[in-house]
């Protein structure tokens, strides 16, 4: 029965990648629900040759900390994204409360269990956010209901767990009376249960003496501080990026040499995404075959990203993703990458002036939350580098999704999608050495599919007489 089940999940390969809700029940089978088979008492008479298969493979399989973080994924495209956690539950990506189309239709549509929901809660919980674990615990409880009498081995909760949790979230969130009647609800599946029946008599209490504080509105948390989270969030909200100006005739396309030889025969197809700051996409800069070269080597290397916090680097909520670092002596399709870069940015690539080719993997739920590319404290690791602060960045998309994804301008308002092949382009820097403060930006996180870009970062010296100082102090 397990086997057809998986079976029926994963039909098209890709497409359970693609999908997060796939991809987090993916996770989340093989981390609790796989081994919950393997040892129920359904399996004892093959209990033994179960058990040597599995310790065979069980260190290549994900752990509590790969679904946990997929239950926060999940958490984050609700959040982002503004989704109803009953769509999600029901496979469907739609805003909450909204008439709109939804932001993603997968092929085939898949539902989470009520035991999913429940550890999706779960995790909120356990970390004291009761704004999202109410949400999900909710859901849960409801699937449990419709479902309960009839038991699933591969399940590591019920409706008693769901009902104790959702309880005390709503107690902690200030709703005495949900919280009595859940857990007078709890009582009548389990009525032995003391500490239940101790709860009760203090919710009882509570709303006798009239001591209980009146339920606020549930405010969603804010972890890692994000003063402009909004603007974030409706950049990646919004469809295709930015409005559509009505007339803006300094934004056009146009085929560039650069006064590169290396152009001349194939010019670089340029398209002006944004004056101020500048931002420009290069069109088919990278072929199907390099991307997946460049794809292939970096693979075996990735580890999961950090961030620089004052003079050390560490991991960080606010960036989940994986990276590698590739010098162009790895291959000679780096190489020919780093030539390409050299001669539509007309600056000087050679070591030290820029960083390696950074190879970054997004996948469920993965993002990056608004950040400056240049250093903005002197503290930081970039200027140990002695080459200066990072002038420009070369941003190339390796790979296409089906939604989310884009590479959002805070300040400036506007958003680039995800164009597979293209090459984004922006200057860090003024002319005269100060952070542009208009390039503050985020990667949105992936809703569906898998994204993979390259980033190469080049640096202020070496580029004085290519990016020469203007004659305004204030450029």
């Amino acid at each position: 029965r397990f086997y057809e089940k998986v079976q029926a999940l994963h039909q098209d390969p890709k497409a359970s990648v693609d999908n997060p809700l796939l991809a987090f029940s993916l996770i989340k089978r093989l981390h609790s629900d796989w081994p919950n088979v393997v040892y129920s008492d359904e399996a004892t008479e093959n209990t033994q040759a179960l058990h040597a298969g599995f310790k065979e493979v069980e260190q290549e399989l994900p752990g509590a900390e790969d679904l946990d973080g997929a239950a926060r994924a999940l958490m984050r495209l609700q959040d982002v994204y503004a989704l109803s956690v009953k769509g999600m539950a029901n496979g469907v990506f739609q805003r909450a409360g909204a008439s709109r189309p939804p932001l993603y239709s997968p092929s085939r549509r898949v539902s989470l269990s009520a035991d999913d929901c429940f550890h999706v809660g779960k995790v909120a919980y356990d970390t004291g956010d009761y704004y999202h674990s109410i949400a999900w615990l909710e859901e849960a409880v409801g699937l449990f209901r419709l479902s309960y009498g009839s038991w699933n081995p591969e399940d590591r909760s019920s409706l008693e767990d769901a009902l104790d949790h959702l309880a005390f979230s709503y107690f902690m969130a200030g709703n005495i009376s949900h919280a009595l009647s859940l857990s007078r609800e709890f009582l009548h599946y389990d009525p032995s249960n003391q500490r239940v029946v101790r709860n009760v008599a203090k919710y009882e209490k509570l709303l006798e003496t009239g001591t209980a504080a009146s339920a606020g509105p549930l405010r969603r948390p804010n972890g890692t501080h994000l003063q402009s989270r909004d603007t974030y969030e409706e950049l990646c909200q919004r469809p295709g990026g930015q409005p559509a100006p009505e007339r803006l005739p300094q934004l056009r396309c146009s085929y560039e040499t650069n006064g590169s030889p290396y152009l001349l025969l194939q010019p670089a197809k340029k398209e002006m995404v944004q004056i101020q700051p500048y931002v420009a996409l290069y069109h088919d800069f990278i072929s199907d075959t390099e991307a997946e070269t460049i794809k292939g080597l970096a693979g075996p290397w990735l580890q999961r990203s950090v961030v620089a916090s004052g003079e050390k680097q560490q991991k960080a909520e606010y960036r989940i993703s994986k990276s590698a670092w590739l010098k162009d002596t790895t291959d000679p399709a780096v190489r020919s990458l780093e030539q390409r870069i050299a001669a539509i940015t007309g600056l000087d690539l050679r070591p030290p002036y820029a960083e390696y080719l950074q190879v970054v993997n997004y996948g469920l739920g993965g993002h990056y939350e608004p950040h400056f590319d240049h250093a903005t404290s002197r503290k930081s690791p970039l200027y140990r580098m002695k080459s200066g602060n990072r002038i420009a960045t070369v941003m190339i998309y390796l790979s296409a999704v089906e939604a989310g994804g884009s590479t959002a301008f805070i300040h400036a308002n506007f958003s680039v999608p995800v164009v597979k092949n293209a090459a984004l382009f922006w200057w860090n820097l003024r002319r005269n050495g100060d952070g542009d403060g208009d390039t503050l930006h985020a990667g949105c996180p992936v809703l569906a599919g898998d994204k993979w870009v390259a980033n190469k970062w080049i640096h202020e010296h070496g580029q004085e007489f290519r990016r020469p100082c203007s004659t305004n102090p204030q450029d």
